[in-house]
């Protein structure tokens, strides 16, 4: 008996692009035309040319399996006949557009599987996709563009492809593909380009593409590397790994290791490790704390268990192929490090090829320093503490003493530990050592056999002697630290509540110096508060709150130096030296706040005098030139007509007319520019909206303009009407077509497309264009597009005037680059629908 071998299942290679038009299609084509030469069986099961020359031409030679003809609501569709295929059984099928929706009625719902079938069956696949088709990033790109994409196929039928490639074009070449009607017909070229093909858009979907097929080769790498056995770090990418104890230093490592990562352009995870014995666990308050912040700085949070901390950290960051480790400097005391190497020495020892930065922070190396400083606990508190240490031990020796039934000895142990625990909880470590003693003594005298001596009978009492004593130091201890840990997050409350005032004081007041001053001498009870600068040799007061205010720093009870020169002085009480953190802080804010006041006032004045000086020089500039050249062509036509001894034939004296008329015109276009300026400037524009067509518009624009005939007018007067005021557009098409045929440099064209409810009007010219970035400075009063070198007549008006009047009538007017060359004005209103209608717009 013989089984039958099921055949391999086929290849899926898919060319995966940022939008149409990049050229997945063509390359598709172009290996499938290489795998034919070689003498591969290669089918042409279906691909889409969309009208495209250059792909069709790919097409010749190859074999094109028929497609099926598929009826829907009256209509007829060709479907890729996957029946056809299987019964061919080539070694490679062409498949294009691999998240295209099938006709209801077919065998599958999506052609994705279709192409499913032909790999069962052994079948090699060659499609095409585009990242707006992902799932996982169908609404993001709905987001950016604004179309949503209503074909998807899902992420890991593009991930199981044995071969993805990236078929990849940068925005600009993309553009004037489509401009040069390389993509899509001549009469969808203009809405492509105002809309899903606009730069920005273009620029967006291409990091998409870039970024989902890097972390598609980041998979592979990572599976190979399992597959493989291969724990060696390689430093494919750079990774960061920050590991954190969740104690008071974590946020400092955390941000400290997003700068590491943000300057070597890696990725950043935060790593917490578990221990069995709980040594190392996180609270659930700093847990919240620290996973907030790895998510605001970019980074990914992980929790994993291991007694070896070291161990396991190394683990994981070969795990995920890190290549640099953030640490912190020990918490524990010198003493205790004589005795274990500790973590970081463990890391560092064993990392290998992993570089290990290792962070100090505030709490390094100073546990057993802070537990010997000064007690947290308050006066109060520690008088209360050592009254009980006295109190507490006799009165528990006096109930017992004089109980007529008298007690057993366990009943007064007991006893004496609980008023020795109650000391420690009031007191601390020093009344609870007190009671402690005193109460072993009282046991040991009036309890202990033989009775009324010090002697210790038996080893059982100086046992129960000796554990009274640890009971005090370690509660006394825990309450210590309570305590101390409790002032520290009071105070840092307090502190952050500080700064964050004084913060939003500098960033919402108009005086921010004076108001910082003052809250800083309300919150601290100051008489005054002064900021002092040295000028020239002398300490001047720039700000001050309060009364007497100090002149010299030496008169201050508090001085913060902010800079040699710069100086911020208290004057009402002396401060103690922890306030000094927020003092400083609040000097350096001070100071800031003085940079930038100051550097404000001189842009003012700088940019004020700037523009004085170029209006002035560009008033000077149009009287001198655009008013004199037509008023000197005047006065010359005009003598020539009047002199008594010149005689002119009729021609010539035509001629002469026609230059004054020329001239006047000039003079009164001019003109008509500057008062509509000085309208805009003013204010004084009310336009009177109601429907207009842009094929009219632009009919009685190109009236008003010379040269007219080299305009190349495709407005189809099907589109819908605009809401405008008819003179005021018919005065924007104006000035940009005449601003076209000066500065174009060849024919000139104006198209209309509609596109989610606005009317756009493109005039296209194939000039030299802007210099980049001065896009936006192309609508400023007074700026000629040629630049100062520039001969053609105009005072670089007739833009801005185009833009004013465009904004009036609550539209927007761009200028983008003309694909291949040039410039392209897009003046864009909103459609006239009935919404308008209905609130009275006629």
């Amino acid at each position: 008996m013989t089984t039958e071998k099921k055949p391999r299942r086929g290849e899926l290679r898919i060319y995966l692009g940022a939008a149409p038009g990049v050229g997945k299609t063509f390359a598709m084509l172009g290996e499938a035309r290489r795998r034919l030469d070689r003498g591969t069986d290669v089918v042409v099961g279906l691909v889409e040319t969309h009208g495209r020359e250059k792909t069709a031409v790919l097409l010749d030679g190859l074999e094109l399996v028929p497609r099926r003809h598929a009826g829907h609501r009256g209509r007829e569709f060709d479907e890729m006949d996957v029946d056809a295929i299987l019964a061919r059984a080539p070694e490679v099928a062409v498949v294009d557009e691999l998240a295209h929706t099938n006709v209801p009625g077919s065998r599958h719902l999506k052609r994705w599987q279709d192409v499913e079938e032909l790999l069962e069956a052994g079948i090699d696949v060659l499609s095409t996709v585009n990242v707006q088709h992902l799932q996982s990033l169908n609404d993001v790109v709905e987001r950016i563009t604004g179309v949503t994409q209503q074909e998807t196929v899902p992420d890991e039928v593009v991930r199981r492809a044995e071969q993805l490639e990236l078929v990849d074009i940068t925005p600009e070449a993309l553009r004037r593909r489509l401009a040069h009607g390389n993509v899509y017909p001549a009469e969808r070229i203009d809405a492509a380009l105002g809309n899903y093909f606009r730069p920005g858009n273009l620029t967006a979907l291409r990091e998409l593409a870039l970024l989902w097929v890097a972390d598609q080769v980041d998979v592979a790498l990572q599976r190979y590397r399992a597959e493989q056995r291969i724990t060696d770090t390689w430093e494919a990418r750079e990774r960061v790994v920050v590991s954190i104890t969740g104690g008071p230093e974590s946020e400092t490592l955390i941000r400290r290791a997003s700068r590491i990562a943000t300057r070597a352009g890696a990725e950043l995870q935060v790593l917490h490790i578990l221990r069995g014995d709980g040594l190392s666990g996180i609270g659930p308050t700093a847990m919240a704390r620290c996973r907030t912040l790895a998510e605001e700085v970019g980074a990914t949070f992980h929790t994993v268990v291991g007694d070896d901390v070291p161990t396991a950290l190394l683990d994981f960051a070969r795990g995920v192929n890190a290549t640099q480790l953030v640490i912190g400097t020990s918490r524990r005391s010198r003493v205790a490090r004589l005795f274990d190497e500790g973590i970081g020495a463990g890391v560092v020892r064993q990392s290998g090829a992993i570089d290990v930065h290792m962070v100090t922070h505030a709490e390094a190396g100073g546990r057993l320093r802070a537990r010997l400083g000064a007690s947290p606990l308050g006066f109060s508190r520690l008088v209360s503490g050592w009254v009980l240490s006295v109190v507490l031990p006799v009165l528990v020796t006096v109930v017992g003493f004089f109980i007529p039934a008298g007690l057993d000895f366990a009943t007064d142990v007991i006893s004496y530990v609980l008023a020795t625990v109650v000391v420690a909880l009031v007191g601390g470590l020093g009344p609870a050592l007190v009671a402690a003693v005193l109460g072993a003594g009282l046991l040991n005298f009036f309890f202990t056999p033989p009775l009324y001596t010090l002697t210790v009978h038996t080893p059982q009492n100086l046992v129960t002697l000796i554990a009274m004593v640890v009971v005090a130091v370690l509660v006394a201890l825990v309450v210590d630290q309570a305590a101390r840990r409790a002032t520290q997050a009071a105070r840092a409350r307090t502190e952050a509540a500080l700064l964050a005032s004084y913060a939003r004081t500098v960033l919402t007041h108009t005086d921010p110096i004076e108001r910082l001053l003052e809250k800083v001498r309300e919150n601290f009870a100051l008489t005054s508060v002064t900021l002092l600068e040295k000028q020239e040799g002398e300490w001047q007061a720039v700000a001050c709150a309060g009364e007497h205010p100090c002149a010299d720093p030496d008169e201050a009870d508090v001085d913060i130096a902010v800079t040699a020169d710069v100086h911020l002085t208290l004057r009402g009480r002396t401060l103690p030296a922890a306030d000094r953190r927020v003092l400083e802080a609040v000097a350096g804010q001070a100071l800031l706040a003085l940079r930038q006041q100051r550097t404000a006032a001189a842009a003012a004045r700088a940019e004020r005098k700037a523009e004085a000086t170029e209006l002035r020089t560009t008033l000077l500039s149009a009287v001198g030139h655009d008013l004199r050249t037509p008023l000197t062509s005047i006065k010359a036509s005009i003598g020539s007509l009047r002199a008594p001894d010149l005689r002119l034939s009729e021609e010539d004296t035509a001629e002469l007319m026609e230059a004054i008329e020329l001239s006047a015109d000039r003079l009164a276009g001019l003109i008509d520019n500057l008062l509509d300026s000085s309208r805009l400037a003013t204010g004084a524009v009310q336009p009177h909206l109601r429907p207009v067509g842009y094929d009219e518009v632009v009919a009685h624009a190109l009236s008003t303009v010379d040269s007219s005939e080299d305009v190349l007018v495709a407005v189809d007067d099907q589109l819908p009407a605009v809401l405008a005021d008819p003179g005021l557009l018919e005065r924007v098409v104006a000035n940009v077509l005449d601003n076209a045929l000066r500065h174009g440099g060849g024919p000139v064209s104006a198209r209309a497309s509609a596109h989610s409810g606005q009317v756009e009007l493109r005039i296209v010219d194939h000039g030299k264009g802007l210099r980049k970035g001065a896009a936006d400075s192309a609508f400023a009063p007074f700026q000629r597009l040629g630049g100062d070198r520039d001969t053609t007549p105009g005072v670089g008006l007739g833009l801005s005037v185009a833009k004013g009047f465009t904004e009036a009538m609550g539209g927007t007017i761009r200028a983008e680059d003309t694909p291949g060359g040039g410039l392209t004005i897009v003046v864009s209103l909103p459609a006239f629908s009935v919404e308008f209608e209905e609130e009275g717009v006629r």
